[in-house]
């Protein structure tokens, strides 16, 4: 029997026997998607079930449908084609809520939190870019440690050097806010790899830097552009052999680190000629208060301030933002505003949200627009 026609067994209230059930379980993977629809299914004795998933604009818990006389629960729901989203199963057993991964679901994405299961829509598919390709020189990521003055304390971070790195060529900088947390939840040096092997960005140094104080440092203190831009660019600069011009530089960051990035751009002009901003947490307000919480503060006064008078802080930007994130209108609204000072800018959706593989996702289509190599300059 095939999962389409046991599902629609089990929903028209026909019982399977054990064997049938196990081998339901045993002969299909999970969820079960069949064009826009999406089935899960989890099985055991509890007093409701429920998804959570971030999917900005739907309810946030969808309550699963136990069938009759059985332990199996189901949900069924619409995902649009090539969609992403991360989820776990809310299990309620008298007064205990436990949030659990899908145990029918091996597919499973890593942030800093933990990890939370992971359904594809049809169509979607894992970018065999991200993957090791044994065929591409692997570069090295050795760590640093150097004395910040702007700060007043050791700043800790990692280089980024491609293969056949040599001091007699000079490299374009790449700076990647919470660049620790990229090399191990987006396969950052991997990527990189791949990318340089395959000639469609040329080979780059990295610095991945990582704050104490993220939220604070990266909506929009002003020590923070003074730090990227007066200590890490020239201690850089000095210690590997790069390309000393803006056109040449680039900061990434996502989520806060994107605000940071178009901060620092904005208060240090000149400096950043590229930018990649990935779900950037753009908050502002027209008319009123926002409601984001205080540490959204700091971020909707630089926004406010930079709508007013954007100037022109860099020349090209890379922006994307996730359709089911709740930053969507933000990103949306940012994007006319930043193509009327006359940079380039492209900008990019996709049915994913605020998560790191969203970001892994979009990192070959960002670096070769804002740093295309022999590739593309050939077949472009």
């Amino acid at each position: 029997m095939s999962a389409s026609s046991a599902l629609e067994a089990l929903r028209s209230g026909a019982t399977l026997g054990p064997a049938e059930v196990e081998a339901l379980l045993a002969d299909h993977d999970f969820p079960i998607v069949e064009g826009r629809r999406v089935t899960f299914v989890w099985r055991g004795q509890a007093d409701a079930v429920y998804l959570q998933h971030w999917i900005y604009g739907l309810p946030s818990s969808q309550p699963f449908e136990q069938l009759p006389s059985s332990d199996l629960w189901l949900l069924s729901m619409d995902l649009p084609a090539a969609s992403r989203v991360e989820y776990k199963l809310e299990v309620v057993r008298g007064d205990e809520h436990r949030l659990v991964q899908d145990p029918l679901n091996p597919h499973v994405a890593a942030d800093p939190y933990g990890a939370n299961s992971v359904v594809h829509g049809d169509g979607y598919e894992h970018p065999e870019w991200t993957q090791h390709d044994p065929d591409a020189r692997a570069g090295k990521v050795e760590e640093l440690r150097f004395q910040s003055d702007v700060f007043g304390d050791v700043r800790p971070m990692a280089v980024y050097l491609p293969a056949r790195y040599r001091e007699t060529r000079r490299y374009p900088l790449l700076i990647v806010h919470d660049g620790m947390d990229f090399l191990r939840f987006t396969e950052l040096a991997t990527v990189l790899d791949n990318l340089i092997h395959r000639l469609e960005i040329p080979p780059v140094v990295v610095a991945l830097t990582q704050s104490k104080n993220r939220l604070g440092e990266y909506a929009d203190d002003e020590r923070h552009a003074r730090f990227l831009a007066r200590e890490l660019v020239p201690m850089m600069e000095e210690r590997y052999s790069l390309l000393a011009t803006p056109e040449s530089r680039c900061l990434i960051g996502a989520s806060f680190g994107a605000v940071a990035s178009l901060a620092a751009a904005w208060r240090e002009p000149g400096v950043f000629a590229n930018l990649f901003l990935m779900s950037g947490s753009f908050a502002f307000t027209d008319i009123g208060d926002h409601d984001r919480g205080p540490v959204f503060d700091p971020v909707v006064e630089f926004v406010n301030a930079f709508r007013e008078d954007p100037g022109r802080p860099a020349e090209r930007l890379f922006v994307t933002c996730g359709t089911y994130e709740s930053l969507i209108y933000y990103n949306r609204s940012m994007v006319p505003l930043l193509t009327a000072t006359g940079m380039q800018v492209r900008y990019v959706e996709v049915r994913d949200g605020h998560n790191w593989e969203n970001w892994r996702d979009r990192l070959r289509e960002g670096l070769s627009w804002l740093f295309p190599g022999p590739l593309w300059m050939v077949y472009e």
